[in-house]
């Protein structure tokens, strides 16, 4: 493998400075998101407006325009009704504050993209790369108001289905950012076993498929029932005919609260394992040891913050904090990953 010089990294440091930047910003925007969603906030902006919307309301007459607008939804007449002005403010400026911190963090990454370009620092195996995530960045804002646009003609919250893809998509992004800071480093990444690598890349898998069901148990509310552990309707697995009621047998995946609850356990116990068993490997193999105990103990706090939020059926703080925790989870099995697989990009 062709090692990295001394020379070779100074001008990419400023690179990887603003890939971590622009990483940290999504990690705020997923926050921001999270709490919007559990504060029953996203629909409050009923229109799409993506360079007009960046200014809020100004005047008293343009909040109550808002407001009538707001009001001629489903959300507002079945959930909402009598809500006075100053409340909705605040569920308009949880939403406000997620899409500008979404415009935020695309003018973060592509103006200086657009500068490092022009100044020949990208190293030309990340151009096509770091396109494809801006591309899929752009994508998300209009996955967003896909999303977004579920809940304003009928029910009163969004489509789980579009609520998951994109939470997932973004994760998705965030991760692809995050990955590619890290390679621009001039550390070489030592002597490490084949199978210590595939096991920190398939806990990475599992944990993005897992906030991936963590977004169909928000979307249909599946915390707020089944508020017991280890037991779930009674039984640690439940009946077959509970699981597999609704018609075509799929759906129960995507719209059974009881079953998508039960595979988001399932899965986490999978990734709990997992997890433990690579920290033993990895201790063994000495490599990367400590880190991997980290992720290790970092997702037993994550499965133990979950149970007590299913415990006290998700009051708004435990809630979000278990949202943080995971997003904080796949940031450290993330970096782990790609400390196992390192390899250091050049120009």
């Amino acid at each position: 493998m062709h090692q990295p010089t001394k020379t070779a990294f100074p001008r990419l440091r400023p690179v990887r400075l603003w890939l971590l930047v622009s990483a940290a910003m999504i990690v705020a925007t997923l926050v921001v998101g999270g709490a919007t969603r559990l504060t029953e906030s996203g629909l409050s902006i009923v229109e799409w407006k993506p360079v007009t919307g960046v200014l809020p309301p100004l005047s008293e007459n343009e909040w109550r325009n808002e407001f009538t607008k707001y009001q001629a939804i489903p959300q507002y007449r079945e959930l909402n009704r009598g809500m006075s002005l100053d409340a909705f403010k605040t569920i308009y400026w949880w939403e406000w504050s997620h899409r500008l911190l979404a415009r935020l963090t695309g003018a973060v990454f592509l103006l200086p993209f657009l500068f490092f370009l022009r100044r020949g620092d990208i190293p030309r195996v990340l151009r096509a790369r770091l396109w494809t995530i801006f591309c899929a960045g752009a994508a998300l804002g209009a996955v967003g108001w896909w999303m977004v646009s579920s809940g304003l003609t009928q029910g009163v919250s969004v489509s789980q289905y579009r609520l998951a893809f994109h939470l997932t998509l973004a994760t998705a992004i965030f991760a692809a950012v995050l990955w590619t800071a890290r390679e621009i480093s001039d550390q070489p990444p030592g002597r490490v076993p084949a199978r210590l690598r595939v096991s920190a890349l398939a806990i990475v898998v599992l944990l993005l498929f897992q906030i991936y069901l963590g977004a169909l148990v928000a979307g249909l509310d599946a915390g707020l029932v089944y508020n017991t552990w280890p037991l779930i309707d009674g039984a640690f697995v439940p009946a077959a005919d509970r699981l597999w009621f609704i018609e075509p047998g799929w759906r129960n995946l995507f719209e059974n609260t009881l079953t998508v609850q039960f595979d988001h356990r399932v899965l986490a116990y999978v990734i709990w394992v997992g997890a433990t068993l690579h920290a033993i490997d990895a201790w063994r193999a000495r490599a990367a040891a400590s880190a991997a105990v980290f992720l290790a103990a970092a997702v037993t706090a994550q499965a133990a913050l979950g149970i007590v939020t299913l415990l006290h059926q998700a009051p708004l703080p435990l809630a979000l904090a278990h949202q943080i925790m995971a997003i904080l989870v796949f940031c450290i099995a993330v970096v782990h990953a790609e400390r196992l697989s390192h390899r250091a990009v050049l120009r």
